[in-house]
């Protein structure tokens, strides 16, 4: 028995416990988060330099691939580490740290889903007023709180859950650090503080959830009213990227989450785990880009402007 002022250390859950199984791990998740950063600094860079992208629906989507990276920033490159050097442990403050930023940038990333959803809302049920309701200043705003709100839930969850006096061990059933597993080595009783706080979280996220399906309902209701099939698949295109990242967000972390016992097991969770931490910032990317012809023309001008550039200089610097 220890409690949490002894303990230095935790031990995530590792992934394989043989050495060759390890290093396909590592492997594995290399070519994840490297296919992560370049789709998401491909969309920051060209949303960035490209003045036709400077609109409100690519500025929230430029803040998306910052969350994005930032997420996957937090957990991968660890789990990549223990695998390679054959270790499980995360020091106390790394832990702590962990913790912090992957709430920080999940609940951003979440809070600023909403607000994209009212993007689009605006956009397609009230597009007379979208410069009034949408212009660069409310934008700022809308990011702003998004952040904020990220900071602030990670704030107190985390300064909560590592003020809990911890009395059974330090090993977590997960390969990254996260509240569900370390209230399970929390005295008893002395979680229940921050069980409320989860539920105050819950209540709020559901808050949101009902706002983006109300914004969807809207949404729908009015492009089965356009009348031309151009109109509708145009409007459709615009929506079903951000509808189909918001149901593969929420339906992982709420399954991850709130799923029966009797189903829960060792693999299951860390699988449902990798799909919203490491799998959901990898495809975002894939999915904006894949419908959206500006978007993939800026993106393929800019792979192209590099490609020749690099081409220019090789060919110079060999003459």
């Amino acid at each position: 028995m220890s409690n949490s002022s002894s303990i230095t250390q935790f031990l995530l859950l590792a992934f394989a416990d043989t050495r060759e199984l390890q290093l396909l791990h590592f492997g594995l998740f290399l070519g994840i988060y490297l296919a992560a950063l370049l789709g998401n600094a491909l969309i920051i860079t060209a949303i960035a330099c490209d003045h036709r992208l400077h609109t409100p629906m690519y500025f929230f989507l430029l803040n998306l691939s910052v969350l994005d990276l930032g997420s996957i920033s937090t957990t991968v490159p660890k789990a990549m580490a223990n695998s390679l050097f054959d270790t499980r442990a995360i020091s106390y403050w790394g832990c702590a740290a962990q913790l912090f930023f992957f709430l920080f940038f999940i609940t951003a990333e979440y809070c600023l889903l909403t607000v994209m959803s009212y993007d689009r809302y605006v956009a397609i049920c009230q597009p007379l007023h979208y410069g009034t309701l949408l212009g660069s200043r409310a934008c700022v705003h809308m990011a702003a709180a998004a952040w904020g709100s990220g900071f602030l839930n990670a704030l107190l969850h985390t300064a909560n859950t590592f003020s809990l006096p911890l009395c059974q061990g330090n090993v977590l059933d997960q390969f990254f650090c996260e509240i569900p597993q370390i209230l399970k080595l929390s005295c008893s009783h002395s979680y229940l503080r921050e069980v409320g706080l989860l539920v105050v979280s819950a209540c709020l996220a559901f808050g949101c959830f009902i706002s983006v399906v109300v914004s969807y309902v809207q949404i729908f209701r009015a492009v089965l009213r356009i009348p031309s099939e151009q109109g509708r698949h145009k409007a459709f295109s615009t929506c079903l990227p951000h509808l189909a990242v918001v149901s593969l967000f929420v339906s992982t972390a709420v399954f991850a989450h709130l799923k029966p016992p009797s189903i829960s097991s060792t693999f299951l969770d860390l699988l449902v785990a990798v799909l919203y931490s490491v799998f959901s910032p990898a495809v975002n990317p894939l999915i904006y880009s894949m419908r959206n012809q500006e978007l993939k023309e800026v993106i393929r001008n800019l792979i192209s402007w590099i490609f020749f550039k690099r081409e220019t200089f090789t060919t110079s610097f060999h003459k």
